[in-house]
């Protein structure tokens, strides 16, 4: 069961605390020595989601990686993780419902033990009731969570995030609460769906093709784009870690 599974995964994180100079090994032949900073939010997309097809039950075990991802940000110490689950043209059946049992498995108890906070991000109120529900009772179930913060992006659009921004500053306008003069980017950024998060240090775009996804788009201007060249399926830590160690160098 989905519950189950995440209680697993969880299992082992209480009472467990790393320090930015832990050694992280991952398998046999890689090891990371964490020295510089590691970055308190990391993007990700679900790219390549469906390249395996219905055959391996892609979709359930693509959305299950997720909880491997979230219990590497909690041993690593990473404060905000942003997962791109759905873009606003999928309307795939199967994956709308395997979405569905996935929210209904983050309100899991392990959950809110670990005080992770679950926002969702993009137009996820005009999907199926199906789908609606379970995110609203997640949303209430982790709303006072403070721990670490885990987004969901869910029928979502980069675009659309700033033209939603544009249309309720607009309004302000017209009635007359601000003036045009005073619209900068902080008022963008704070009509965003985004606007309690800090930008993202790196996106990671998974999948075989090389193309920004609109993930954060107001905020990944200043964001390392790191390209996995493998589907989500087959992201592992060590790539996490790749992708990290990368970022790291760029910093320097």
């Amino acid at each position: 069961m989905w519950s189950d599974a995440i209680s697993a995964d969880f299992y082992d994180l209480s009472n467990r605390q790393l320090t930015m100079l832990d050694k992280l090994r991952f398998g046999k032949e890689k090891s990371y020595e964490i020295k510089i900073k590691i970055p308190k939010h990391i993007a990700i997309t679900l790219g390549g989601i469906d390249e395996k097809r219905k055959s391996e039950n892609s979709y359930e075990n693509g959305l299950l990686k997720i909880l491997d991802a979230i219990k590497h940000q909690l041993k690593l110490n990473i404060p905000i993780t942003t997962f791109y689950l759905l873009d606003d043209r999928n309307r795939d059946e199967d994956y709308l419902e395997e979405i569905a049992k996935f929210i209904r498995g983050l309100a899991a108890e392990s959950i809110i033990r670990e005080k992770i906070k679950i926002s969702v991000l993009g137009k996820w109120y005009n999907l199926p009731h199906k789908v609606v529900e379970p995110i609203k009772e997640l949303i209430a179930a982790t709303k006072d969570n403070d721990g670490f913060y885990a987004n969901l992006c869910i029928n979502y659009n980069g675009q659309d995030e700033i033209v939603d921004a544009c249309r309720l500053i607009a309004r302000k306008v017209k009635t007359e609460k601000i003036g045009p003069e005073t619209i900068d980017k902080d008022m963008i950024k704070s009509n965003t769906y985004s606007s309690y998060f800090i930008p993202p240090e790196i996106i990671i775009v998974n999948g075989r093709k090389k193309l920004k996804t609109g993930l954060l788009l107001w905020d990944s201007l200043n964001s390392a784009i790191y390209f996995s060249n493998k589907p989500w399926l087959d992201f592992d830590k060590s790539e996490l870690m790749d992708a990290i160690n990368s970022y790291q160098k760029s910093a320097r």
